[in-house]
């Protein structure tokens, strides 16, 4: 990896940027790195075979101690329930592998316009989301509902290199009718979990692929190292700046800006 100066900066202001958004906006680090990577891995010597799936890799261990920060934060609020996110994770664990694996199956390419059109889909979402939420049901569960949930978001957490909140907190929220707080407070968990595994599986099946030096199978250590005390520390800093701004045009905004995003990836004439 051709770490000069220059790319060095790059990544210092990646981590902070996209840690800043993600606190700003509420959303996950992971689908503003992986485009974010996506264009300065090549500028930074990764051969182009790998530089996708090294991204989503990547992405997802940024994304590890972020969510573990979110997780603490949580609990200290009592908004995280143990005996939920132990099936939860479970679920998690599973999605993870099978979304690792399914995505090292597909070419570059065809895993761009995927990403490409999630981020549509997500900011479509954001969007449209509507401001009622269910009605909360004070209610016990199946079981194997919270193993479903988390197999969800898991796979997609690990199959995009992003956290599975997207996904599994409007399932918490609209299928387990569980309160918003709680289903964030869960779902921070199990993004620690469905990223660790996530992260362990593309180091497994990137083992034998030529990477840049110190990298761990398809995780470029040292450009996790350097993005994630930024991300951590800047998504603070957005969080704060969040409460004084005008959110709902905030949302619209960066949902415009992954549409274009999005579009691009899709058309292949932005990362190249």
């Amino acid at each position: 990896m051709e770490l000069t100066f220059f790319t060095l900066m790059l990544f210092v202001l990646l981590g902070a940027g996209a840690g800043f958004l993600a606190g700003l906006l509420g959303i996950g680090g992971g689908i503003i790195l992986v485009p974010l990577f996506l264009y300065t891995f090549p500028l930074a010597g990764f051969p182009a075979q790998i530089v996708v799936h090294a991204a989503f890799a990547t992405s997802l261990a940024v994304i590890i101690p972020t969510a573990v920060s979110s997780t603490l934060g949580h609990r200290k609020r009592g908004n995280v329930d143990w005996h939920q996110v132990f099936f939860l994770g479970v679920g998690g664990m599973i999605g993870a592998v099978m979304g690792s694996t399914l995505a090292v199956g597909i070419g570059g390419d065809q895993l761009k316009i995927l990403f490409g059109l999630m981020q549509i889909a997500v900011a479509l979402k954001m969007i449209s989301s509507p401001e009622q939420l269910p009605e909360v049901e004070r209610r016990e569960h199946a079981l194997w509902k919270f193993v479903l949930v988390g197999m969800a978001g898991g796979c997609f957490s690990a199959f995009f290199g992003v956290g599975g909140g997207i996904v599994a907190v409007p399932l918490m929220v609209i299928a387990l009718r569980l309160p918003i707080h709680l289903a964030v407070g869960n779902s921070s968990a199990l993004i620690v979990l469905s990223a660790i595994s996530g992260v362990l599986a593309y180091i497994w099946h990137g083992w034998d692929v030529a990477m840049p030096a110190y990298s761990l199978g398809f995780v470029s250590q040292p450009v996790a190292l350097i993005v994630a005390p930024f991300s951590i520390l800047f998504a603070r800093l957005g969080v704060r700046v969040a409460g004084r701004s005008a959110h709902a045009r905030l949302i619209k905004v960066f949902s415009g800006l992954l549409i274009i995003i999005g579009l691009q990836m899709i058309l292949g004439r932005y990362f190249q």
